[in-house]
């Protein structure tokens, strides 16, 4: 934060000194960084105020990019990216999936589709709809009751039962 401030109160400093001061200032500078990296060991330790302040540097002066001595501007631009990343992870949690449908909204599905057995999803989304509920028609096939929950099997045979003895019914049939 301190790091901040200085830059700040510096940029207002060169606000008002001359052109040709600020040119020399620069050039000085820019000669002492040189030094500095030819005696800097091979990879620099980056403090965590460093990379954003360097991100949002270059995000108002994109033409400082091309001057970038301490780190290649390719790694500028892939923090950039990654705090890109960071911030729609973080916008995004917490709303994945569907919104949860009420008790009360599943039950009258429930009942409408069981009152009204030749309505289907799409008219029943519909009438939902007329009733001011937000709901998609696909939630909407998922809780009406289907013609199996309406009319379950009392007793009597399935095809499944039929289909286990059928072929040694066959057999038995065409023996000689």
């Amino acid at each position: 934060m301190r790091v901040i401030v200085h830059l700040l109160g510096s940029y207002v400093a060169d606000l008002f000194k001359s052109r040709h001061r600020l040119e020399v200032e620069n050039l000085f500078l820019r000669h002492q960084l040189n030094i500095a990296l030819r005696r800097a060991p091979q990879r620099l330790r980056l403090r965590g105020s460093d990379r954003p302040l360097l991100v949002w540097i270059i995000r108002l002066w994109p033409c400082l990019l091309g001057l970038a001595r301490v780190v290649q501007p390719d790694t500028i631009l892939r923090w950039h990216r990654a705090g890109f990343r960071v911030y729609w992870r973080w916008k995004s949690q917490g709303l994945a999936g569907r919104p949860r449908i009420e008790r009360e909204l599943r039950d009258l599905i429930r009942r409408m589709s069981k009152e009204n057995p030749l309505w289907g999803a799409p008219r029943i989304h519909g009438e939902l709809l007329k009733l001011g509920f937000e709901v998609a028609e696909s939630t909407v096939s998922k809780y009406i009751i289907h013609a199996e929950e309406r009319h379950p099997r009392i007793g009597g045979h399935s095809w499944t039962t039929m289909r286990t003895p059928l072929p040694r019914l066959i057999s038995a049939w065409f023996r000689p």
